[in-house]
């Protein structure tokens, strides 16, 4: 059975975090059975998620034994994510981190777990349902908002650009065009030569610069990549055409590694998603859903944040952690910030 258990999570692409110290399934350090908690994210091959999953297994009390976390990988495809929650309501999880890869097709696993009397704690991504015990993460309408700003100012209100979207229907996606329309609706002469998905991927960013800067030579003035590495494969693909990035206004979202050392160079500028924040802040609540009000949160990231992501007792149904921009100026503070101290 142990072994046809671990198969079946090798195919649904699942991961097993446990903590630090001596741990297992029938017991912790405390020598109390640890809480079982699933994390299914849409995908693990773009950078941020592998992030994420990095910080939430730095949370206290996955370290400490505690919990014990499965991630999941969705492999970008909703059917498997949806497979993935009838394993944890089978097994009779304590807990779901969510990050859905649809906003529409997220809601009926949700559905379904909260029904089981399981919580569900979305993070980064939104689905529709109100059903949803709480959501820890970023207002992306607002994120939309501020990396398009940028690229205006960069021009002046006045240019041609492209825009490389995430996956059509995630809910990244649709709020972070949705903030750059509401920017761009003030500035009519900023034109959108090209708009296509590049599905967090940087090779398929990188391809779709290639082929515009192939069909409008000379033409693009800025580049708004809806994450970091959208944008830095619109700047992989500028240098390989022998071009100037600084010839360019190029923005993205997440803060991923590779962005810190583009955004010095003035490459780039980004809009910080803190993944800590996302990850541990959810954890957080979802323990606090399991052990009830006398619960305190154990991440620094309440304590940092402080008054501007207020914990509220850990019943709040939505929790918006704050932006940061990351430029040329405040890249290498930003990135001590967020790297992860092992």
């Amino acid at each position: 059975m142990k072994l046809r258990k671990f198969l079946s999570l090798i195919a649904l692409g699942a991961l097993t975090i446990t903590g630090f110290t001596s741990c297992n399934r029938s017991g912790n350090a405390s020598g109390t059975k640890p809480l079982k908690v699933g994390a299914a994210v849409y995908g693990m091959r773009g950078e941020f998620m592998r992030v994420w999953a990095d910080w939430l297994q730095q949370h206290p009390a996955v370290k400490s034994g505690e919990v014990e976390i499965t991630v999941f990988d969705g492999r970008y495809d909703p059917n498997v994510q949806n497979d993935q929650f009838d394993t944890m309501i089978t097994q009779q999880y304590d807990a779901i981190l969510f990050v859905p890869i649809d906003i529409e097709a997220g809601s009926l696993p949700v559905e379904k777990a909260i029904a089981a009397g399981i919580p569900v704690i979305g993070s980064n991504t939104r689905v529709s349902t109100d059903k949803l015990t709480a959501y820890v993460g970023n207002n992306d309408v607002l994120a939309g908002e501020m990396e398009t700003q940028y690229v205006v100012d960069r021009l002046k209100g006045k240019g041609n650009i492209v825009v490389i979207e995430g996956p059509i229907g995630q809910s990244a996606q649709i709020e972070r065009r949705k903030g750059m329309e509401n920017v761009l609706k003030n500035y009519p002469e900023i034109k959108i030569l090209d708009m296509k998905p590049g599905n967090w991927s940087r090779a398929e960013a990188m391809s779709l610069m290639e082929n515009w800067l192939t069909a409008y030579p000379g033409q693009i003035n800025g580049v708004i990549g809806q994450n970091d590495d959208l944008g830095l494969g619109a700047i992989q693909a500028i240098k390989a055409a022998g071009l100037k990035v600084e010839d360019f206004a190029v923005s993205g979202v997440d803060g991923i590694n590779d962005v810190f050392p583009a955004a010095k160079n003035g490459e780039i500028v980004s809009v910080l998603q803190d993944a800590k924040a996302q990850a541990q802040g959810a954890l957080d609540v979802a323990l606090r859903s399991i052990k009830g009000e006398s619960y305190e949160p154990k991440s620094e990231i309440w304590k940092f944040y402080g008054d501007k992501l207020p914990w509220n007792g850990g019943t709040s149904k939505r929790y918006d952690i704050p932006w940061t921009l990351i430029t040329k100026d405040n890249a290498d503070a930003v990135r001590e910030q967020v790297t992860i101290k092992k």
